[in-house]
């Protein structure tokens, strides 16, 4: 016998008692979502989290040459740009 939305039991005495426990079960308190009163900064820091981790990741993954290649774009983005008049 099965718990939950895996396969359903084959013998009809089974199938039976599951049902009857599905629709008899006390349903589970659902815990509300805490949403902090400024959005931004709990997104904000959401994404930092996740580009913590996945800078490192990806400079274990890339090879040399994919490296230079990124540092270099990035060094022409930060660099390249036209200067204010």
């Amino acid at each position: 016998m099965t718990i939950g939305k895996g396969k359903r039991a084959r013998d009809p005495n089974q199938l039976a008692k599951w049902i009857v426990e599905q629709s008899t079960a006390e349903p589970v308190p659902e815990t509300p979502v805490q949403v902090p009163s400024d959005l931004s900064a709990y997104m904000s820091a959401m994404g930092r989290r996740g580009g913590m981790v996945g800078g490192k990741r990806r400079l274990v993954t890339m090879t040399p040459e994919a490296r230079k290649k990124a540092a270099g774009k990035a060094a022409q983005a930060r660099w390249g740009k036209a200067k204010p008049k």
